[in-house]
């Protein structure tokens, strides 16, 4: 994938990524459900020297199954969730699909957290399933 790029609502906040992602899936977690306001996230996983953030991000400290911090960042002004940083996963950032400036290019591998996928929800494709986080 060659540079991406993607930012809130508003537009106060933008960001560039280089590279291909390390991963590309979608969580059904429940805290990614309330913080999206959907019934999922496709998210995407680089590592923190590949991207470039330009704005004000505000973060909210949330607390993964594993016990460990997850880092939610988003715009002050729009509320538009940007990224994720998480304890168990050093080193790597996690962008929302949704933010993209093209989010056509991303095509999801895997889902994460099956156990609390909302039953209407069916996804097509042949993406292996996780009940929680892959070990």
């Amino acid at each position: 994938m060659p540079e991406i790029s993607g930012g809130c609502l508003c537009g106060k906040v933008r960001f560039t990524a280089n590279g291909d992602p390390g991963f590309v899936g979608i969580c059904h977690c429940r805290n990614c459900q309330r913080q999206s306001g959907s019934a999922f996230a496709v998210v995407l996983g680089f590592p923190v020297a590949a991207v470039a953030v330009q704005g004000e991000l505000k973060t909210y400290t949330d607390t993964g199954d594993s016990g460990k911090s997850l880092f939610r960042r988003f715009c002050p002004e729009c509320g538009s969730s940007i990224s994720t940083e998480v304890e168990v996963m050093p080193g790597m950032i996690i962008l929302k699909a949704g933010t993209l400036d093209d989010p056509s290019t991303v095509k999801p591998m895997m889902q994460i957290y099956c156990d609390s996928a909302q039953p209407w929800v069916s996804l097509g494709g042949e993406m292996k399933c996780f009940p929680k986080m892959p070990g």
